[in-house]
């Protein structure tokens, strides 16, 4: 029996697994297979998209713990798009085999956040969502509960995150370094039995310089490590954003997983599935060497 718990149930299901990661799910109909590639139209796109999703997750099933699903690769393909987004998250729930994370980034407050939070319990199920922090702990906390957990944006990827994240505040601390921090206190009260919150943090692969002093801040937070792969980041640029017991975050890649076939292969679920257990053995090997 898996934990109730939200973190207590990631870090079971990563233990299960061997190795802290997830498999992004970034469908865009012009990079599937060529037997998938829809005709013109949001509802032959929004097939596709669902298609190809659904042969994904049963090609990662029993190799990774955990699948975070971009919300808007399906949300641009309008009604068909979302109504497609719902029944691939429930797929990945029905596989009993990850923890789902729907990648959302909603940043809103009062009503409009329960609103939203409570997409991701009924219509949207996923266990795990993302978040803005830049709205402070009235956008976070209506997500977070026993058996939900969320991400907040502190440390993003992209490159011009840096204008606003590494700003120095009067106190000495970056942007990022005050959410972190906001983040810490706002999780406190749901830490679990594996001690870590329901409240994690994202940050990402490719801002190696900032993890450890985010660490440090954040000791009960998972980690969510967008960038590895295709974004450029590599196992050494992830170890920081572990504890030194191994644990503590949650390493995940997209495009070099979900497009890892070529267009002479015959069986592209195959090559998913070979591109999942590299990304395991990588980080797998990078905490092992570590330690």
């Amino acid at each position: 029996m898996l934990p109730s718990h939200a973190a207590d149930r990631l870090l079971s299901r990563i233990e299960s697994a061997g190795a802290p990661v997830c498999v992004g799910l970034d469908p865009v109909a012009e990079r599937m297979p060529a037997e998938l590639r829809p005709a013109a139209g949001d509802a032959a796109a929004a097939a596709a998209v669902e298609a190809f999703s659904r042969g994904v997750l049963d090609a990662v099933a029993g190799v990774v713990p955990a699948v975070k699903v971009q919300a808007a690769c399906f949300e641009r393909h309008g009604p068909d798009g979302v109504a497609a987004l719902a029944r691939v998250l429930g797929h990945a729930r029905a596989a009993g085999a990850f923890e789902v994370i729907l990648d959302f980034k909603r940043g809103d407050i009062g009503i409009s956040a329960e609103h939203y939070a409570a997409s991701a319990q009924g219509p949207l199920p996923a266990g795990w969502t993302t978040v803005s922090a830049y709205l402070g702990t009235d956008g976070i906390l209506p997500f977070v509960s026993g058996d939900r957990g969320a991400f907040a944006l502190v440390r993003t990827s992209n490159p011009s995150g840096d204008a606003l994240q590494s700003l120095r505040l009067a106190d000495g601390r970056t942007v990022a370094e005050a959410v972190g921090d906001l983040v810490a206190a706002a999780g406190a009260a749901t830490v679990g039995a594996a001690g870590f919150s329901n409240l994690g943090a994202v940050v990402g692969a490719t801002k190696r310089a900032d993890a450890a002093a985010l660490r440090a801040r954040m000791p009960a937070q998972v980690f969510l490590v967008p960038g590895f792969g295709a974004q450029g980041g590599c196992v050494d640029d992830v170890l920081p954003c572990f504890r030194g017991d191994g644990r503590g975050a949650l390493v995940t890649a997209s495009r070099s997983v979900i497009y890892a076939f070529g267009p002479g292969d015959r069986d592209w679920r195959a090559c998913v599935r070979r591109a999942a257990e590299d990304l395991r053995t990588q980080v797998a090997a990078g905490l092992g060497a570590r330690a």
